[in-house]
């Protein structure tokens, strides 16, 4: 029996090792080096103050600035520690209705927009994280915007061509603005009139 016991506890300790102190300190050390500013977090700055991250998003509600997707995370929205989708089917009655009550309050605020509302406007992603919308959902919201800032709508339009991103590579996934990167810049064209 102590036989065994031994060559147990030399393999516990070495795996204990390997895998609670050398791997990890491994892949931090690698991440560290070769993708700094994703294994700090991506903390975006505004005038030396941090103000979020580009990989989390996060919950605009005034009129003057581009709403993000809705989160599905509890028992806040875009709880970092949280990330979850909503797991509600297309047939659920519950996201029947959280979808018409997000469209209605899309339309309230912008009542002159007759165009359609994009879908990620009134669905969370999977994660309940994602800091980015489409490009026709930041569109969607530029006329509320430009009217909230008293700014022309083709300057609010040119800042979300100027902040669009391209496709993975070339061809995944489609283009898209980081929405916290696009109220910064909208911030930066013209500051946000006091409510």
């Amino acid at each position: 029996m102590s036989s065994h016991i031994r060559p147990a506890l030399v393999l516990f300790a070495a795996l204990t090792l390997v895998c609670g102190v050398v791997y990890p300190l491994a892949v931090s050390g690698i991440g560290a080096v070769a993708f700094p500013s994703q294994a700090a977090g991506s903390i975006v700055d505004a005038g030396g103050k941090a103000v979020g991250s580009s990989l989390i998003g996060q919950a605009f509600s005034s009129p003057q600035y581009f709403w993000s997707r809705p989160s599905a995370t509890g028992p806040m929205p875009n709880n970092g520690a949280g990330s979850s989708g909503s797991n509600l089917g297309p047939n659920n009655q519950a996201l029947a209705d959280a979808v018409k009550a997000r469209i209605e309050a899309l339309k309230a605020a912008g009542p002159a927009n007759s165009a359609p509302v994009p879908v990620d406007l009134v669905t969370a992603s999977g994660s309940g994280l994602d800091p980015e919308i489409s490009v026709a959902a930041a569109r969607y919201q530029a006329g509320r915007i430009a009217a909230a800032r008293h700014m022309p709508a083709e300057q609010v339009l040119a800042l979300v061509d100027g902040q669009q991103l391209k496709q993975y590579f070339g061809f995944f996934g489609e283009p898209r603005v980081n929405v916290l990167a696009l109220n910064l810049a909208l911030d930066q064209a013209r500051p946000a009139p006091k409510q």
